[in-house]
């Protein structure tokens, strides 16, 4: 009997390896993008306007202790370079009055050395070292007092030329330092300043205008204050007048109450207002002295220069000068010192404002004292 053929239909593979392996891959694709954003450093936050105005108003605060970290050394510079010229001067000075003593005590070893008469005397004279004979007593004896004299001239010129040649490469030295100074505090100014443009140049139109905003609420801020002090002092002025009144009506004198020392301290101070008024719009540029542009302590030297007083370049020895006197005892003239670093400093007007040159960007002006945190006061005559 023949076999039957089979119906039963054949199994179909299906191969499932390719799906699998995508999902696989998808997945591995998927955790790793996760991951990563896991991971990824966060976006820094832009500074509020505020932040900015702080950094900013520290970058150029920063300037300004540089700027007289730089003028100091800029003085020092100077005051060396003039040193070292005189004692240049000074030691061919001494070099020419070697040289002319050396010829003296040549023509004495010449002359002697013709007549034959003092053999070893005309070997000390023309000896490359005449130190190993000043010690012979016995040839000393034999000169004449005017060789002696020329002898002993001579032992002196070269001690002092000595010196003053040791005395000037010092100073040529200290010189040196005195340069690397500068440049050093000139590259800071110019660091410090670089920053705070660029965090400037950053702000859009909007973060200026809100910035502007900040600047006039603390200018306005400031104001106020001036105009309360201005306030306190004409009270005081208005009791010390009316005391003065009452004493002069009981004495029947009626001397006043003014010295000589204030009204000569009066002129000075119109004559240093007058000089600073007429600098106002001019701009400042760290390290000026004028007569075009001025830094702080450059505008106050030249103010009191004006009215016959010489004061020193940095804010850090003017600061030193004349008589120290409270916020509420401030005169026109007197000049206001700012910040913990005393870096920066305006000459009071009265009535609580100042001028003074402010920072780079800005121009000499008129501005309350209390625009900045005030330091200390001084009355430089």
């Amino acid at each position: 009997m023949p076999a039957l053929a089979s119906h039963r239909k054949p199994r179909t593979r299906v191969r499932t390896t390719p799906a699998v392996g995508l999902t696989t891959a998808a997945l591995v694709s998927v955790t790793l993008l996760s991951a990563q954003s896991a991971t990824a450093a966060p976006t820094e936050p832009k500074p509020g306007i505020e932040e900015v105005q702080k950094k900013v108003d520290a970058l150029y605060r920063q300037a300004g202790t540089a700027t007289q970290q730089y003028n100091k050394a800029k003085t020092a510079s100077a005051e060396q370079r003039s040193k070292v010229d005189a004692l240049l001067e000074a030691a061919a000075k001494r070099a020419d009055k070697l040289n002319e003593t050396r010829r003296e005590l040549g023509s004495y070893a010449a002359a002697q050395y013709r007549s034959g008469s003092i053999a070893p005397t005309a070997t000390f004279f023309l000896a490359d070292d005449p130190q190993s004979y000043f010690d012979q007593d016995q040839l000393m004896a034999r000169m004449t007092s005017q060789q002696q004299k020329a002898v002993a001239d001579f032992r002196t010129q070269q001690k002092e030329a000595a010196e003053k040649r040791v005395e000037a490469t010092k100073s040529l030295e200290t010189l040196t330092e005195s340069q690397a100074t500068l440049r050093t505090s000139k590259q800071q100014v110019q660091t410090k300043l670089t920053e705070a443009r660029s965090l400037l140049s950053k702000l859009t139109a909007e973060e200026k205008a809100r910035l502007a905003e900040l600047e006039r609420k603390k200018e306005a801020e400031a104001k106020r204050k001036a105009e309360e002090l201005a306030r306190q002092q004409a009270a005081a002025e208005k009791e010390t007048a009316e005391e003065a009144a009452e004493e002069d009506t009981g004495t029947g004198t009626g001397a006043g109450t003014g010295t000589g020392s204030d009204s000569g301290y009066a002129s000075k101070a119109e004559k240093v207002l007058a000089f600073a008024r007429a600098q106002i719009g001019k701009p400042y540029v760290w390290g000026a002295t004028g007569p075009s542009s001025y830094d702080c302590s450059g505008l106050t030297q030249a103010a009191w220069k004006d009215a016959g007083v010489s004061l020193p370049r940095t804010t850090w020895d003017q600061v030193e000068v004349g008589t120290r006197v409270a916020t509420a005892d401030l005169r026109p003239g007197d000049l206001v010192f700012f910040y913990d670093d005393i870096s920066h400093v305006g000459i009071y007007k009265g009535d609580g404002m100042m001028i003074h040159a402010p920072k780079p960007g800005a121009n000499v002006r008129e501005e309350s004292i209390y625009y900045m945190p005030i330091y200390g006061s001084v009355r430089p005559a």
